[in-house]
């Protein structure tokens, strides 16, 4: 094999991008835990933080191998064995192409993706939640569903010659998902809703209030992703250059288009444009863009986000007519906004932009291209609800996954925790300290 050339430009942004997209996890801990109430926030934001810490430990012991490894060349999975990542030196393919950074730094970005991944399924069971439990479930579940479905999406084998091996099986067929449609947010979207459904509705659903106790939280976790979501797509490239450029700037304006979309949605249907709404809008933009922002051109990118604006805000209100629980909206945002990407790829994905990519539809390229991307939807769906909803009603018959009905209205701060995240004092005079 010819030898990698290493490129020290390609690997301080990829080094930038690790901490961009690792920013991403604490801003959805503000993102979610603003939307919850007063009485679940710590809990809420510690889901999010605890899966660094269970994640990053499991990536090194073994998730990277199970992911990225090539020896087994199995489409399905790569190796079972522990990763000892610092022995590593290989090379390995991307798209055909090598990477010109450091094996490390390329598994160090990669693992920051394994992180926020489970994170985002925390939003669906908000304000029931056993946080052992939850530990547990992250454990299972990175093991059983993200690594090998960061295999079948990610790897894109090894290169010997003319020969590949270890090729994921949706790559191998040709899916186009730049930064993790498919993998990343279908796959937390369907693992969220499959959840919901197995923990059942929160004590006083649709009959007690359950706005969002700190809309400033909210804003300020939709800006750290929204920050940090440069990193995640643009990253992606895995070099500076111009594919990372389109990827930035698609991710910009679909960010912007969609909160467009969101807000109008809500003027027309309620009367009134939300904070909440430019929040969650920003944020469905940059889920529906991440599978298609280095195959799509940015006016592609503008009515892929005005179309997740729209249709994810009408999925909000889907859920109460279909009667489940998804306390935070991840079915809505990541499962829809992430399926509306991936498969808009298949229309207006265009090879112009980038000569790796496939025409859609609209440019003449038939439907072959949406074949591709309706086969990872499903495939991805399917396996990740399937697996998760198993794991949830084992742990949930076992240790038990739902808080008791009592600690759940008196507070899963202070059953879980024993902490609150305010500390209200009430003076002589009857004002707050």
């Amino acid at each position: 094999m010819e030898a990698v050339v290493l490129n020290a430009g390609d690997t301080a942004w990829m080094l930038a991008s690790c901490a961009l997209v690792l920013l991403m996890t604490p801003g959805l801990a503000f993102f979610y835990g603003g939307m919850v109430r007063t009485k679940s926030v710590l809990n809420m934001m510690m889901m999010s933080m605890v899966t660094v810490g269970i994640v990053s430990v499991l990536w090194v012991v073994f998730g990277y191998e199970l992911a990225f490894g090539s020896k087994a060349g199995s489409p399905w999975y790569g190796n079972i064995g522990f990763s000892n990542l610092g022995s590593r030196v290989e090379e390995f393919a991307n798209n055909g192409g090598v990477y010109p950074i450091p094996l490390l730094v390329f598994a160090a970005f990669q693992l920051m993706f394994a992180i926020i991944t489970p994170a985002l399924i925390s939003g669906a069971i908000a304000d029931r939640t056993k946080f052992g439990a939850w530990a547990l479930f992250v454990t299972l579940w990175s093991t059983l569903v993200y690594f090998p479905v960061a295999h079948w999406v990610f790897a894109f084998g090894n290169k010997v010659g003319d020969v590949v091996t270890g090729t994921g099986y949706l790559a191998g067929k040709g899916l186009e998902d730049f930064a993790g449609g498919t993998a990343v947010h279908i796959n937390a979207g369907a693992a969220g809703l499959a959840l919901a459904l197995v923990l059942g509705k929160r004590v006083g659903w649709r009959r007690d209030s359950m706005r969002p106790h700190s809309l400033p939280l909210v804003m300020l976790g939709s800006g750290l992703l929204w920050f940090g979501w440069f990193g995640f797509n643009a990253g992606s490239a895995l070099a500076a250059n111009g594919i990372a450029g389109l990827a930035l700037l698609n991710t910009q304006v679909a960010a912007g288009a969609a909160l467009i979309g969101w807000l109008a949605f809500e003027r027309l249907r309620n009367g009134h444009s939300t904070s909440l709404g430019a929040a969650s809008g920003a944020v469905a933009g940059l889920v529906a863009i991440t599978p298609a922002c280095a195959f799509v051109d940015p006016i592609g990118a503008v009515a892929i986000g005005i179309l997740a604006g729209v249709v994810c805000a009408w999925a909000v209100e889907l859920k109460f007519k279909l009667g489940f629980d998804d306390s935070l909206d991840v079915v809505a945002v990541h499962l829809v906004g992430g399926i509306l990407g991936s498969l808009a790829i298949g229309f207006v994905g265009t090879s112009g932009v980038n000569s790796l990519g496939l025409d859609g539809i609209f440019y003449g390229g038939g439907s072959a291209l949406l074949a591709k991307q309706a086969l990872g939807v499903g495939l991805v769906f399917a396996y990740s609800f399937v697996v998760t909803a198993i794991l949830g009603f084992v742990i949930n018959k076992t240790i038990g996954f739902r808080v008791n009905s009592v600690d759940e209205v008196e507070g899963i701060d202070l059953s879980e925790h024993a902490e609150t995240a305010y500390d209200m004092k009430i003076s002589s005079r009857g004002g707050v300290l």
